[in-house]
């Protein structure tokens, strides 16, 4: 099938990154092996803070004294949302059990992390929504401890929305940090901290290399790059709402794609013309990200009908994908490749971002085509158990030793041999890997 590309991204989300491994590897060292004061001395140095680092409940007061009544009606109505949607995710995983064999008995347990760190960026943006998704889908899952960690500003400290809305959503102790130095005080469990088991929420090159590097001593949601959106749109499509959806994706960052497929190129021309135009209009920050991400790394794409419209998404595996496009359900049933699937023109990605329910730490640069977004499912652990009476381990033990005697494990065949020697002294077994 033939693609028209009517505009080609000239960067891809790796070319401007820098090499930021050692720097990160240094700090996390440099923090481990000086704990508190080390970490301090990276707060003043990148933060510029000198304030309490763990927030006081009359710190966290008075924050929230700072933020107006209809914005903290808003962040109840969003976690309110993101509870109600996490709740049914835990629902869909429960403890069981089966008897897999007569007398032999199999199960799991589902159990919570101990405890979860929360990031919530807050630097060129405060990320409320950040505070909301993470610290709500801890809490939900049942984590003991749940630490909210969030850059402050000089002189400022944490935003006051940032402080209730973590608050609201469950976190036991807010913690006024940035960068690597959060991340690695959540990690090392510094200023009076149980040790994170897991790390989760958004944030810059640094926040992601720190938790690449962290990954294997504690948990993470995912490695995130720049975020990405891709709408697919037919000729039922309203170019200007497909426009102003491209362009509210662009302003995340300069380096943040946005692509639209369709199979329409008169929606595609019309599109392209109005989105400068939408840019151009927005407040100076916003323009500049917006800017250079539809610059250098948007792309449109004219496919040939429908199927290959999916079949392009599917091969981009977009963080977010919206369709504006007649049959919805048959989108919904064909697509198998994203984060978050946003459904007709009366949603947006800028709802899942911010109050609708669904989750947006999500798969970035690809990785939807592998993995799905943060869930209450990241803080639980599914565990196993067993149980069985003596005659139902017979058959069991019987091709265990078989087995492990024709994978040259012999240790592991006596473990089985040793039981059929005790519950049936009188049994002749043949325990050898030869047939």
């Amino acid at each position: 099938m033939t693609r028209e590309y009517l505009k080609v991204a000239t960067l891809t989300s790796a070319s401007g990154a820098s090499d930021v491994h050692d720097t990160v590897v240094s700090i996390l060292n440099d923090i481990e092996a000086g704990g508190d004061t080390k970490a301090l001395e990276y707060a003043a140095k990148f933060d510029q803070y000198d304030g309490n680092i763990v927030l006081s409940d009359a710190e966290i007061e008075a924050a929230s004294a700072l933020v107006p009544d209809k914005l903290k009606s808003d962040i109840r109505f969003a976690h309110d949302n993101v509870k109600r949607f996490a709740e049914l995710q835990k629902a869909t995983v429960e403890d069981a059990q089966m008897e897999i064999l007569p007398g032999y008995i199999t199960g799991q347990k589902t159990i919570p992390v101990d405890a979860a760190g929360c990031y919530a960026p807050g630097g060129r943006y405060s990320h409320i929504a950040s505070a909301i998704m993470t610290v709500t889908t801890a809490k939900v899952a049942g984590c003991k401890h749940i630490t909210a960690c969030s850059p402050p500003r000089p002189g400022v400290g944490v935003a006051p929305a940032i402080v209730y809305a973590a608050h609201v959503c469950g976190a036991d102790k807010i913690m006024a940090m940035g960068g690597v130095q959060g991340v690695a005080a959540m990690t090392f469990g510094l200023f009076g901290l149980p040790k994170a088991n897991i790390l989760v929420g958004p944030g810059n090159q640094f926040v992601a290399e720190a938790k690449r590097i962290l990954f294997g001593r504690v948990g993470i949601d995912m490695i995130a790059g720049p975020t990405d959106s891709l709408i697919l749109a037919d000729q039922t499509a309203d170019p200007h709402v497909v426009a102003t959806d491209l362009v509210s994706q662009a302003e995340h960052g300069y380096n943040s794609p946005v692509w639209l497929v369709t199979d329409d190129r008169a929606l595609a021309q019309d599109v392209m013309k109005r989105v400068p135009i939408l840019i151009e209009n927005l407040p100076e920050l916003n323009r500049e990200n917006a800017f250079a991400a539809w610059r250098d790394y948007a792309e449109v794409i004219v496919c040939s009908n429908r199927e290959d419209m999916a079949k392009c998404s599917d091969e981009y595996a977009p963080e977010h994908l919206t369709v504006q496009a007649a049959d919805l359900d048959w989108w919904l049933d064909t697509l198998t490749c994203y984060g978050s699937l946003f459904l007709g023109e009366e949603t947006t990605v800028s709802y899942g971002d911010k109050a609708s329910g669904t989750n947006h730490v999500l798969p970035t640069s690809g990785a939807a085509g592998y993995t799905g977004g943060l869930s209450v499912h990241k803080f639980m652990k599914i565990v196993t158990w067993q149980r069985a009476s003596k005659e139902a381990s017979k058959n069991v033990a019987i091709a265990t030793a078989r087995i492990s005697r024709l994978e040259g494990m012999e240790g592991h065949a006596r473990a089985a041999d040793v039981r059929l020697a005790k519950y049936f002294p009188d049994e002749i077994f043949d325990l050898s890997a030869e047939g």
